[in-house]
């Protein structure tokens, strides 16, 4: 086990009608000027943004609203939000929606107190000190930015989309009541579970040693996210399979389950570069890259996928036929993708093909003058051949 130092700060507040406690968190965190954040206004339809302005006026908050955040939150609006929130003098942002939201609200809190442009924090690491507390209400549960120390932005411009951590942003609180999942349409549903998967496969497949403890904390969680995700899909208004899912979804980000150990991070860069490309949205991507992925590098980690196969997906087969054993397991993992609504190849998605070896290379070179591998801490080491290798396997 590798050497670590951990905590969360985030405050989840689950249960039914958390919503209408949302203003006195806020005061109670000293918030006394928000910026509500949010997306298409699905929250208005929903009846949801009723409950928080309620909540919001009955503890005397000001605030101002910013909404329009789209499935990959976009660069524009993000800078749209900070001069808005220098110019109303906010000090708190409150996110009400997905991960795009959240995600959103986060470079929003960090472009505040920053002296320049806050895609610089993203792509060159410029140093950021201070940022606006945000707390948020999810509505759907897949990215797991709710209680995590991460946050990505599309730059549509330049069709890159970059990621950001730091624990400066993890969320102050995360209200979480699963009854706001009910109405989610059941792409969204199979996409958030891919998702929530692949943050944890991300994490689980490690050159790390001795991680016995977590190994199977992370083993539990994928099966429980799998079991209730099915049950989901046949009946979506389902409150306590959404617990688990919502659940599973926090701690499958909120690095729990990657502590003491070496992550890989493979998948994700692979398909971010896609989603802000083809718009291919970034669960449906995983969805495919993920099998293809563990295809790909299995045997630089028998073990490891051997465990992942028959511990996870519950294969029986002989040790002795290690590569029989692992492939069943991964085509499991496929098979399950595909019963609740998942994509199983290219031509399911709305990818092209045709500009793989472009993209393929991007990831490996962006802005950096010289190629530098995906994943260098993983299984193995993928340059652009290997990220081109893997997308054609995806065909």
């Amino acid at each position: 086990m590798e050497n670590f130092a951990f905590d969360i700060p985030t405050r989840t507040v689950f249960g039914k009608g958390a919503q209408n406690e949302v203003g006195k968190l806020i005061k109670s965190y000293g918030g006394s000027k928000v910026l509500l954040h949010y997306g298409g206004g699905s929250i208005k339809k929903s009846g949801l943004y009723d409950d928080v302005v309620a909540s919001l006026r009955e503890s005397g908050l000001d605030f101002v609203e910013l909404g329009g955040v789209v499935p990959q939150p976009d660069l524009k609006l993000v800078y749209k939000g900070i001069e808005l929130a220098k110019k109303e003098k906010t000090d708190f942002i409150l996110a009400v929606g997905g991960g795009s939201t959240i995600d959103s609200a986060k470079a929003i809190g960090l472009g505040y107190y920053f002296d320049g442009d806050i895609w610089d924090v993203y792509t060159k690491g410029a140093k950021v000190e201070k940022t606006l507390p945000v707390g948020n209400i999810i509505t759907i549960p897949a990215a797991g930015s709710e209680s995590s120390n991460s946050s990505v932005i599309t730059n549509y411009e330049k069709k890159h989309k970059q990621g950001y951590g730091n624990e400066l942003i993890r969320p102050i609180f995360c209200i979480m009541n699963p009854e706001l999942f009910f109405t989610l349409p059941k792409n969204q549903i199979a996409f958030g579970v891919a998702d929530i998967m692949s943050h944890i496969l991300e994490r689980y497949f490690t050159v790390s040693i001795h991680t016995d403890l977590i190994d199977g904390m992370a083993e539990s969680i994928l099966k429980t996210i799998m079991s209730n995700a099915l049950i989901i899909i046949n009946d979506p208004k389902n409150y306590d399979a959404w617990c688990q899912v919502g659940l599973g979804g926090s701690f499958a980000h909120n690095n729990l389950l990657g502590i003491g150990r070496v992550q890989a991070w493979a998948c994700h860069p692979m398909c971010n570069k896609l989603s802000s490309t083809y718009g291919v949205a970034h669960g449906e991507a995983l969805a495919v890259i993920t099998p293809a992925w563990m295809e790909y590098v299995y045997k630089e980690n028998i073990g490891m996928f051997t465990q992942f196969a028959v511990n996870v997906m519950g294969v029986e087969s002989s040790y002795r036929e290690a590569d029989t054993l692992i492939m069943d397991g991964i085509n499991r993992l496929r098979a399950f993708f595909r019963q609740i609504g998942a994509p199983a190849k290219w031509s399911d998605t709305s990818v092209k093909t045709d500009d793989f070896e472009t993209i393929a290379k991007q990831i490996t070179v962006y802005d950096s003058g010289s190629e530098k591998p995906v994943s260098k801490n993983g299984m193995k080491e993928l340059y652009w051949q290997d990220v081109l290798n893997i997308y054609k396997m995806c065909i």
